[in-house]
């Protein structure tokens, strides 16, 4: 049972109205709290602070909290330093504080079992959020009628939205060595992430479902961090070159990695190779505008964080949510990429 909010429209002239959706989804919220939130905890547990995209999250999130009546010092967020063993023990101080409400961005999707178990015997309400659980885990919930859920966007769409800009351009163009298909080259995020698993294999599979043949010349991990892609990258270009024509990240920080990369070859994004991410970060916007980067995916931390907190709400309220409340991407190119810029801002 999957309860789908359109969090943006497609079209880019919506962007702005979808802020402004928000803003009246936070006064809606905020009365039906009628001001009983203020003594309320909230233990709230990110896989890493680092992260560029849950850093908009987590600010977003606390702010969207605090607007909804709840407030500040109990509201605690946590760092997991991606390390699962040191967010299973923040979970634990949460539970033992006797926190109100949960949510939680897990290190890896696939402790979830073991933390719901652990969450919902003490009696308290989760919302998963960014990273999702695995079907077998989420349909747990259901059959148990237990207070979890997860909000999130759905990867394959962001991964799809990916492969359609290379296939907008045209084989003729992306092809540049004219042997009749696409080489690429692949850097993964987390290899056990649900999001990083999506966006590798529709990427590709969008560039295929159109009738191009791809090769793919590396798939290497960069554990979504911009260092890491550089270095995967430079070593991708000293080893293939010119062959290289596509360049795909699993999110914006190891897209602006690449591109360091690639500029440091001597290659230009949009004449002699193409660059996407996922994120829509203002530095990756920014880059999609100068013709940087040949495009990127809005992944819309504003309804993602307002739906887990509103998701919270109910629960602390008694009532119930759908066990998957989910949102949309939005493709981002030249043509929109100064609007979604403008609206993030």
């Amino acid at each position: 049972m999957k309860k789908k909010l359109l969090s943006v429209v497609l079209a880019v002239a919506m962007v702005a109205t979808l802020l402004t959706g928000c803003g009246a989804k936070k006064e809606a919220a905020a009365g039906a709290a009628g001001g009983d939130l203020a003594d309320k905890k909230v233990g709230v547990c990110i896989y890493q602070f680092s992260d560029n995209f849950m850093t908009l999250f987590r600010g977003e999130l606390e702010n969207y909290l605090i607007s909804l009546g709840f407030s500040k010092e109990n509201i605690t967020i946590a760092d997991g330093a991606n390390d699962q063993a040191t967010q299973s023990g923040q979970i634990d101080n949460f539970i033992a504080e006797g926190v109100d409400v949960l949510i939680i961005n897990p290190v890896n999707s696939s402790s979830a079992e073991t933390i719901t178990d652990k969450v919902i015997g003490a009696n308290i309400p989760l919302v998963y959020i960014n990273r999702e659980p695995d079907a077998a885990e989420e349909k747990r919930w259901e059959d148990n009628g237990w207070n979890v859920t997860y909000v999130g966007c759905d990867a394959r769409q962001s991964g799809t939205m990916q492969g359609e800009m290379i296939v907008d351009l045209g084989l003729e163009k992306v092809d540049l060595n004219g042997d009749g298909k696409v080489q690429y080259i692949m850097v993964e995020g987390d290899p056990e992430n649900v999001d990083a698993q999506y966006r590798t294999e529709f990427s590709v599979k969008a560039l295929t479902d159109a009738g191009f043949e791809v090769e793919c010349l590396v798939d290497q991990v960069g554990n979504w961090q911009q260092a890491e892609a550089q270095q995967i990258v430079a070593n991708a270009l000293g080893q293939y070159g010119n062959d290289i024509e596509v360049v795909f990240c699993n999110n914006d920080s190891m897209a602006l990695g690449a591109l360091q990369a690639i500029e440091a070859a001597g290659r230009t994004v949009g004449k002699d190779i193409y660059l996407t991410g996922v994120d829509a970060l203002s530095e990756a916007l920014e880059n999609v505008i100068a013709g940087k980067m040949t495009g990127t995916v809005f992944n819309d931390h504003f309804s993602q964080s307002h739906s887990a907190a509103d998701a919270a709400v109910r629960f602390i309220k008694g009532e119930s949510n759908e066990y998957y409340i989910g949102c949309d991407y939005v493709k981002v190119t030249t043509e929109n990429a100064q609007e979604v810029l403008d609206s993030v801002k």
